[in-house]
């Protein structure tokens, strides 16, 4: 199996995608990596892996689409750039899958223009993996497409079903729609129009899902337009952040709290891991005609070593096969209600 790193994407490139993909490389020997960026940066931190070194290739790609840019004209002029040269790969077989932890935009761009969307697929969209007292719940979608259409979602909760088929190995993935509350009848015109083609689709729809619910594990699946998703997101990482500052406080607070602490630290550190992001790696961009996972911009070594790990099981989950089987079931209902 062929990994395309882009080397130069995210807050701590080169260095955290390099780390990361050496640590991969120990994780998972049956992998090989092609480390995409401006070579002499990226050749400054492979020290110390003689051990993985002959699986890994260097790619030069000098150019790098950046957060300021517009992502679509940076795919279209930077074409030497590790995200318009991986996504080629992709399309062409050269690679089995595609991790970049830079522009989400230029991610999304590239997926979309130069890999190439799912046939029958409207939108790809982004879902990342949110804990749920019991495991993780995939959210869908996060950001990629604000305005979206019925068709959009029955699509998102499809795909969203087939990814945690493929990668978290459920049977049959509960999939809820997320809502302002739970009654069939309530939310904007969107979800109302949504909800009825919902419940006709091939998947196992659970209905509404309030915010306050979002992590009660009363679904596997959470679909959104990629408005509210957004929101719920940032959201969770904003209160997630708070509650452990909060607790760490209190712990410190007096002798009692300390000495509770102390005893309490092993689960602590289990509820910390969790938490962490960066232990889940990333979102996989669901939708397209390759595996593609987008590490958080923030991602360090580990982080991104996760990402890799992540991208491994939707390439052996066979997650872009699923999603293609899956249009064709859901095409036929479509085109009837048209």
């Amino acid at each position: 199996m062929k990994i395309f790193v882009d080397a130069m994407g995210g807050d701590f490139a080169p260095q955290a995608p390099v780390e990361g993909a050496i640590e991969a490389l120990r994780r998972y020997p049956e992998i090989e990596v092609v480390l995409a960026g401006v070579i002499p940066e990226i050749e400054k931190y492979l020290v110390n892996c003689d051990d993985v070194r002959s699986r890994i290739e260097l790619l030069d790609a000098p150019e790098v689409i950046t957060n300021e840019e517009s992502p679509v004209m940076g795919v279209r002029r930077k074409v030497n750039s590790a995200t318009v040269k991986g996504m080629l790969a992709l399309r062409n077989k050269e690679v089995d899958g595609f991790v970049s932890a830079g522009s989400t935009g230029a991610v999304l761009a590239g997926g979309m223009f130069r890999l190439g969307r799912i046939p029958g697929i409207e939108r790809p969209a982004l879902a990342p993996m949110l804990p749920n007292g019991k495991g993780y719940v995939l959210l869908i979608d996060c950001g990629a497409n604000v305005d979206c259409k019925p068709e959009y979602l029955i699509q998102f909760g499809m795909m969203g079903s087939a990814y945690m088929q493929g990668v978290m190995g459920m049977e049959n993935p509960r999939v809820g729609l997320v809502n302002i509350g739970a009654e069939a009848e309530k939310g904007n015109a969107l979800v109302k129009e949504t909800y009825p083609l919902m419940e006709k689709a091939p998947y196992n729809f659970t209905g509404n899902v309030e915010a306050r619910d979002v992590m009660a594990d009363v679904a596997d699946v959470l679909v959104a337009d990629g408005f509210a998703g957004n929101l719920i997101l940032k959201n969770t990482e904003g209160v997630a952040m708070a509650l452990l500052k909060i607790i760490k406080g209190e712990m410190m607070a007096d002798t009692r709290g300390k000495i509770a602490g102390l005893i309490g630290k092993p689960a602590f550190k289990r509820v910390k891991k969790l938490m962490d992001y960066t232990e889940v790696g990333g979102a996989p961009l669901l939708g397209v005609q390759g595996a593609v996972v987008k590490a958080h911009g923030s991602s360090n070594a580990h982080a991104f070593s996760c990402a890799i790990g992540q991208l491994i099981k939707m390439i052996d989950g066979k997650v872009v096969d699923i999603i293609e089987k899956g249009v064709a079931k859901i095409a036929p209902a479509e085109n009837t209600e048209a």
